[in-house]
């Protein structure tokens, strides 16, 4: 309830900037999202949101601008579009008919990672490079004898760029 009073008191000003540090740290999952669809309807009505938190999912799903601060330094200030394509990285998992103790030598020009259960590959990827070299694995693949299942992508997160940003 503390963190509904604050908000409602910082908004019945009607502010063209808001800052909410930490505003969802602490409270359940329906005030969450309810405080969510606030902050999403001040941004549509043009109001200036600076928010701080350790919720990054929360950040990539709502922030236009991405800062991140680390020991005190700020690294960057980005549109967060332009951050996640500059430093995201899309990983194609390949689920094998087989499972294989071992990568093909045929294939090591690619850099797979083998699963732990032996029958995943995992290829990363820069998708703005002008060729991902996805059409020739998956050719050589084949040529390897390797039987495919499935395949699937994911985009790194605003989470996964935070943590490789802070690390070094």
């Amino acid at each position: 309830m503390r963190r509904r009073v604050m908000i409602g008191k910082a908004l019945s000003h009607q502010p063209r900037i808001l800052f909410l540090d930490e505003p969802t740290a602490g409270v359940d999952v329906e005030l969450r999202k309810d405080m969510w669809d606030i902050v999403r309807e001040l941004k549509e009505d043009g109001v200036t949101i600076i928010l701080t938190t350790h919720y990054i999912e929360e950040a990539e799903a709502i922030a236009d601008r991405v800062g991140v601060i680390n020991g005190g330094e700020m690294l960057l200030v980005e549109e967060k579009h332009m951050l996640m394509k500059r430093m995201g990285a899309k990983t194609m998992r390949i689920d094998l008919q087989q499972p294989i103790s071992r990568i093909p030598e045929t294939l090591a020009i690619y850099d797979l990672r083998l699963g732990a259960g032996g029958d995943e590959l995992f290829y990363t990827y820069n998708t703005r490079g002008e060729r991902t070299g996805i059409t020739r694995l998956l050719t050589d693949i084949n040529g390897a004898g390797l039987g495919l299942r499935d395949v699937q992508t994911s985009q790194s997160s605003l989470e996964d760029i935070f943590v490789d940003l802070v690390k070094g």
